[in-house]
């Protein structure tokens, strides 16, 4: 510690020595740092604040219904990537910037300080954005503001429009190329059926569960056959153990159970007409009462035809036989179970020809089967994203319909106005600043020559700082008139250190009366 301590002041002896040097560079940069703070031009700052509206009453009611992009987030972007190169160069035309400019160079070098001039603040939670511009020109710095504003709104613009033809042009190629890939499956799944068309099943079974379908329907036909044949058998039977019956006296009996069929069929049509003219006239209606006089005509006919009928049988019994009723419903029975005979034999045959044919194709299905599913999977992908992509272009067109008609509502809340007074540079702060960066140079300066020339103060740093064995010191004692000189450089000295921070304190004590007084 008391090595430190020493080490101190030897340091402090030696910037002692050099303090001349260390005021008088204090002054030097203490009235240059002065000059320099009040010479600095003063900064204008021209601001404008605008609110964008993003809300809408139909964007909440077309919510899930149409694509609809996130304008909070777009707004945001694009006042995060308005000050471009671009953008600035069209600003500077605007406002008329360009006017003075005669080289490049000085075009790019205003760009490069334009760009990092001009500001940009938000609040995310309010949408309203502030736009900023520190120029020495106040009418300058408004134009700048006025143009920028205007290059926002319109960029905007331009954007989400650019985004919509690009988003809709995507979707019009994709669509086209989906729908050539439909075509051509569904060439392939046309030519796959046409070249397979005896391998379809229009029910929608597979392979197997036709087979078992036709084995099913083969097996009851079969039954239905035995018993159509079982039934022929009996009716030979009966027709053939038939005894002959004589029919009775032709005398007044009901003619009900026997059956004359060309007069049959006409009084059922005259009795199936007058049922549905009773359905639209009363009884007493000419038409009604004619076919009732029909059906009453054609009951007497069958009547005289089964007398005359009787009576034959009476003359002749050997021809009863085949005029019994009885046996002529035996034979029409029997004509008709053989028909039907015929028609199940037809039927079995054709279903065991179907089930042959499907035991032998048995082995090939599995693989048709499993080409089917194979054109069918690719159909059904291409098909759900056709279906997908021009669902979402319809929404698209939506969402730009709905942008056009509610978009985004720019609204000037403060228009570009310029600061009264000037807003930089802070003279007030810079000028106290100047003082002690005097004073830290004068120290620095003084530190920096005492260590440049150093001065040994006692033996013990001139030992340790050459190395050599020291046989002594010898001392100067001062007389009255060097201490008298060495008061009277002290009093300068404080003089010199005191009128500096005067001269300071009354610079500032003018500045800040003037200030208040232009105030």
């Amino acid at each position: 510690m008391d090595e430190l301590i020493r080490q101190a002041l030897t340091i402090l002896r030696g910037m002692w020595q050099r303090r001349w040097l260390g005021i008088i560079v204090a002054w030097v940069v203490g009235l240059a740092s002065a000059v320099a703070v009040l010479v600095i031009p003063d900064q204008y700052e021209a601001s404008a604040r605008v609110y964008v509206d993003t809300q809408s009453i139909l964007k909440p009611l077309m919510s899930g219904m149409v694509t609809m992009p996130n304008v909070d987030q777009q707004v945001m972007l694009l006042s995060r990537t308005l000050i471009t190169r671009p953008n600035v160069e069209k600003l500077i035309r605007m406002a008329d910037l360009d006017l003075k400019i005669e080289s490049k160079k000085d075009k790019d070098a205003l760009v490069d300080r334009l760009i990092s001039s001009l500001k940009i603040n938000n609040t995310s939670r309010d949408n309203i954005y502030t736009v900023t511009y520190r120029d020495s020109q106040p009418e300058h710095a408004k134009r700048v503001v006025q143009s920028l504003v205007s290059i926002f709104v319109e960029s905007n613009l331009g954007v989400a429009r650019k985004d919509t033809e690009a988003a809709r042009k995507f979707l019009d190629q994709e669509i086209a190329g989906y729908e050539k890939k439909l075509e051509a499956a569904e060439a392939r799944l046309k030519e796959f059926k046409m070249r397979n068309l005896t391998a379809q099943n229009t029910e929608g079974k597979d392979h197997f569960a036709q087979m078992s379908a036709t084995a099913g329907a083969l097996e009851q036909s079969r039954l239905e056959l035995r018993e159509a044949e079982h039934s022929r058998e009996a009716l030979k039977r009966q027709i053939l153990g038939e005894e002959p019956v004589l029919l009775p006296d032709a005398g007044p009996e009901p003619i009900a159970g026997v059956s004359v069929p060309e007069i049959d069929a006409r009084i059922d049509a005259q009795q199936r007409n007058l049922d549905a003219m009773l359905q639209r006239y009363t009884d007493k209606h000419p038409d009604v009462v004619s076919a009732r006089r029909l059906i009453k005509e054609l009951e007497d006919q069958k009547r005289q035809v089964i007398v005359a009928r009787r009576k034959t049988a009476l003359t002749n019994p050997a021809s009863s036989v085949t005029t019994n009723p009885v046996h002529q419903q035996l034979r029409v029975s029997l004509s008709e179970t053989e028909a039907r005979v015929a028609a199940l034999q037809t039927r079995v045959a054709e279903y065991q020809s179907r089930y042959e044919r499907l035991r032998a194709s048995v082995n090939m299905v599995p693989q048709i089967e499993a080409e089917f599913s194979q054109l069918n999977r690719d159909y059904d992908i291409n098909r759900k994203n056709y279906e997908q992509l021009v669902q979402r272009r319809e929404q698209a067109n939506m969402g730009s319909a709905i942008e056009e008609v509610a978009g985004v509502d720019f609204r000037l809340i403060d228009p570009p106005r310029v600061s009264p007074k000037p807003v930089a540079p802070n003279r007030a702060l810079f000028l106290p600043l100047t003082l002690f960066l005097a004073l830290a140079a004068g120290v620095a300066v003084s530190f920096a020559a005492s260590q440049l020339r150093p001065v040994f103060f006692d033996a013990r740093s001139l030992r340790e700082a050459s190395g050599l064995p020291l046989l002594g010191t010898v001392s100067l004692l001062a007389d009255e008139a060097t201490k008298r000189r060495e008061k009277k450089d002290l009093l300068r000295f404080a003089a010199a250190c005191i009128s500096f921070v005067g001269a300071y304190g009354a610079g500032l004590l003018a500045f800040f009366l003037l200030s208040m007084r232009t105030a």
